[in-house]
């Protein structure tokens, strides 16, 4: 079973302020957003955590092995470099979309996100050091079959992206309702998906359904470990695998 522990972030009162004195420049906004997204990529990623940019106001971590004190300490370092502080609440569950079910409760419990007085909250819970195993986390990277021969190299870019597009949302969707996963694009034609213990018929299934409803066809390495970073280069290198032998479905040998 997976011990999942998620974050989500919010940026605070970000939609008053993006208006405040008066609308800000879009260009501006996005390159807040972007630069925000890449900070905290790095943040939680140098404490072995994984951030997903979902709406970029809204963003959502896999943070096993990182502790309150390491989210004050990110807390700290955005407010530092931004003109916007986040909020963060941490929650743990069997399944990751029970925990972020947990710690959007949480946050929204403190204030709406356009409340000018709620700022920087940090709240929740991390897994005690006594109930964590070498498998509470599970990443799952999909990859579209042989993108660049059938889409980048023989159609425009934009219907390019609109396939990879069309994938991704059936996927995410099916995901999250058949198997309380959390699934994200991640650039390129690449999904990665925060699971439940899944199995190889299970992930045969989801890649089943994109392929009947959207025509993409997928293959997943699939990886297990106590903290995100390990288990997602599990991941990627059962994907390699995928790749090397045509197979759909990877899991990553796991290390005794």
């Amino acid at each position: 079973m997976t011990n999942a522990q998620i974050t989500l972030i919010q940026i605070d009162n970000y939609g008053p302020w993006t208006v405040t004195p008066e609308p800000r420049r879009e260009v501006d906004l996005q390159t807040l957003q972007s630069r925000l997204y890449a900070d905290l990529s790095q943040l939680f990623g140098n404490r072995e955590g994984y951030v997903f940019f979902s709406r970029f106001d809204n963003m959502i971590a896999v943070t096993n092995g990182l502790s309150i004190d390491d989210h004050a300490l990110i807390q700290e370092s955005v407010a530092n470099r931004f003109p916007v502080t986040v909020s963060l609440s941490v929650a743990t569950g069997t399944t990751p979309i029970a925990a972020l079910h947990d710690a959007t409760e949480r946050l929204q419990d403190a204030g709406s996100a356009q409340d000018g007085s709620r700022r920087e909250i940090l709240r929740g819970r991390t897994i005690d050091e006594e109930f964590r195993t070498d498998d509470d986390v599970q990443i799952a990277h999909f990859d579209v079959n042989d993108m660049t021969g059938n889409y980048t190299d023989e159609v425009n870019a934009f219907d390019s992206f609109i396939h990879v597009e069309q994938g991704y949302a059936a996927l995410m969707e099916y995901m999250r309702t058949e198997y309380d996963s959390l699934a994200f694009f991640v650039g390129g034609d690449n999904v990665i998906a925060v699971c439940r213990d899944l199995d190889e018929a299970e992930y045969e299934d989801a890649i089943r359904h994109v392929e009947e409803t959207t025509e993409v066809a997928l293959k997943v390495g699939v990886g297990s470990a106590a903290v995100p970073q390990d288990a997602g280069m599990a991941a990627k290198h059962a994907l390699e695998t995928c790749r090397a032998t045509g197979s759909r479905v990877e899991f990553a040998e796991r290390e005794d």
